[in-house]
């Protein structure tokens, strides 16, 4: 049969922080399509101001605090599963940014990063995977950051690009270790975006070092400028991402990607890190072969 003459299926998404940016418009652009949508956010007051208080169709509001535990994570998704019988797509948007110089940060607020970045994202994972690996169907998405290759360009990245890279990882592991069971893994690594929020957690000053004072300043004065100024549109990449789990629009006739940059500036802080590294190994590269046995 001429795939083109099947009837659209309609996808279940489970959202997470779905109560502004990158979230908010994904819980928008999955409904135009006609799918149904679960929307999660840690504030539920916050998620019933902004979808209504009245039950829609084709849309569920839960209260969901990522960091809550695995435990506490699996009887949401265990309410969620039973609000339309299944979870087709999972997308862990859900995160936080902590700016600070790595030194003045303390592994205390690393941990706190990598709470929400890392060991959220994983438990909000592994508690919808069973249900996608019984029925050997299913897509699960992260939201990671150009950030991963931005730590040595722009100081008081590290937490946050720390976390970030860490969950990279493990999404690409996933997208390994799931192949089997039919359940595909989209890592999406944007730029910046013009989304509320983004910026709101202040420049770590809890620990300040008088070395620092001059760089910090100078640190704090550029990410002041950089609200309201982003390039992204937070609606075109989100329907990109749901063209991608289609098949639809800009992904038709396209392989699954397994990782898409969103945004030039995604690309180009991309292409400056490949250079750098590239130019690194060709200088180092006799030296590299020089070490074996």
């Amino acid at each position: 049969m001429d795939q083109s003459t099947l009837p659209r299926r309609q996808l279940v998404w489970f959202i997470t922080g779905t109560s502004s940016g990158f979230g908010y418009r994904l819980v928008l652009s999955a409904l135009a399509r006609g799918d149904l949508v679960i929307a999660t956010a840690r504030d539920f007051e916050k998620l019933q101001d902004l979808y209504g208080r009245e039950e829609r169709e084709n849309l569920r509001l839960l209260q969901l605090d990522i960091t809550a535990g695995f435990d506490v994570i699996k009887t949401i998704v265990d309410k969620a599963l039973i609000l339309w019988g299944r979870i087709d797509v999972l997308v862990n948007n859900a995160g936080n940014g902590y700016l600070s110089f790595v030194e003045e940060a303390t592994s205390d607020l690393f941990r706190r990063q990598f709470d929400t970045n890392v060991f959220g994202v994983m438990d909000v994972t592994n508690a919808v995977l069973p249900y996608m690996r019984e029925k050997k169907d299913g897509t699960v998405i992260v939201v990671g950051s150009r950030s991963v290759w931005r730590a040595d360009m722009l100081s008081g990245l590290g937490p946050y690009a720390a976390s970030k890279a860490a969950i990279h990882a493990v999404t690409e592991a996933l997208s390994v270790e799931l192949a089997s069971f039919n359940v595909k893994v989209l890592l999406v690594v944007p730029g910046a975006f013009r989304t509320e929020k983004m910026y709101s957690i202040p420049f770590n000053e809890a620990n300040p070092i008088p070395d620092y004072d001059d760089v910090r300043k100078s640190v704090m004065s550029q990410i002041a400028k950089i609200p309201g100024n982003e390039p992204g549109d937070p609606v075109k990449a989100m329907e990109v991402v749901v063209d991608i789990v289609r098949g639809e629009g800009v992904a038709k006739g396209k392989e699954w990607p397994g990782t898409i940059l969103l945004g030039e500036d995604a690309e180009a802080t991309y292409r400056k890190k490949e250079t750098k590294l590239n130019q690194a190994i060709q200088e180092w590269i006799q030296v590299t072969k020089s070490v074996a046995f």
